[in-house]
């Protein structure tokens, strides 16, 4: 996405412990993606590795000296971020970031958020963030022109519906190409929608997740996508009179990732990618996608 309706984008983005009005939901598998996916060897283009020494705080190229500066939308959504402040660092991203910032020797005090607009974090040019942590999926277009690193999250596409709407009864791909849907745009949600389910009318394409959500409501549409953790998050909590329909992956055989971005020719990247791979081993980074997303749900695979 960003992935998804995010933001919901999007994506902007929706089982999950974020708030007690969902806690009885069930966990959520964490594996699928957000639109077409792409080979996780274009996560990152600087192909340099680490090495305990260049990677001190000290020694690590940042935008400012002796702070970690991350970027992020704004509203910055539920389960990515929480009550819209990444600095609290709650909700998954928030505590993504905070964890790779304390790998690279960075208290919370030292981390510094700025607003970049999720449409201008993957433009060519010079950033003003270290990296960027988004819902950003790693493509090989965006990878032209910007820097990822290895993937911290891979999830599936979503179908939000109204209960008890002709959408709602939806069983296959096939059965989205004769219904009106909608996305944010410059999410892989769209780009799910017109490439993978083709649907026979275009799509809506809204600023945020908000104008989705609410055409959604207002029957402008029959259903929008988003990817499956903030698919939940909406249904449970933002619009409880929607359900999701299905779920499923772009292409068969990948997964779409997330990847934090940097610009181009960043030499921080490989420094990130290590403290991401500490993570991962250490079970931390499982951890803390188990808190604020989800482990498993029931919801339909539509192929």
């Amino acid at each position: 996405m960003r992935s998804g309706v995010r933001r919901t984008g999007e994506s902007y983005d929706r089982p999950m412990r974020l708030t007690p009005a969902l806690a009885a939901l069930p966990l959520l598998l964490a594996a699928a993606a957000c639109a077409p996916a792409d080979e996780p060897s274009a996560s990152s283009s600087s192909g340099a590795s680490a090495s305990s020494a260049s990677c001190a705080a000290a020694n690590l190229p940042l935008k400012k000296a002796g702070t970690l500066t991350i970027g992020t939308d704004s509203p910055a959504y539920d389960p990515w971020f929480s009550k819209n402040d990444p600095a609290n660092g709650k909700g998954f991203e928030s505590a993504v970031a905070y964890a790779v910032a304390d790998q690279l020797g960075f208290s919370k005090d030292e981390v510094s958020w700025v607003k970049v607009p999720f449409n201008s974090s993957y433009a060519p040019g010079a950033k003003q963030f270290d990296f960027d942590i988004n819902q950003i999926s790693i493509t090989p277009a965006r990878a032209k022109v910007v820097d990822f690193s290895d993937g911290y999250y891979s999830a599936a596409q979503g179908v939000i519906a109204l209960k008890g709407s002709k959408a709602a009864s939806i069983t296959s791909l096939a059965d989205l190409k004769d219904l009106k849907l909608g996305a944010q745009t410059g999410t892989t949600s769209l780009t799910a929608i017109t490439d993978v389910v083709q649907p026979s009318s275009q799509p809506l394409v809204f600023d945020d997740t908000n104008q989705a959500k609410q055409a959604l409501l207002n029957g402008q549409v029959d259903a929008i996508l988003a990817d499956l953790p903030t698919a939940f998050y909406i249904t449970a909590v933002e619009i409880p009179k929607g359900t999701i329909v299905g779920q499923f992956q772009p292409e068969t055989g990948q997964q779409e990732q997330f990847g934090m971005l940097f610009e181009k020719g960043s030499k921080l990247v490989p420094c990130v990618n290590e403290a991401l791979a500490k993570l991962k081993t250490s079970g931390r980074l499982a951890q803390i996608e188990k808190q604020w997303l989800s482990d498993v749900v029931d919801v339909p695979v539509l192929k």
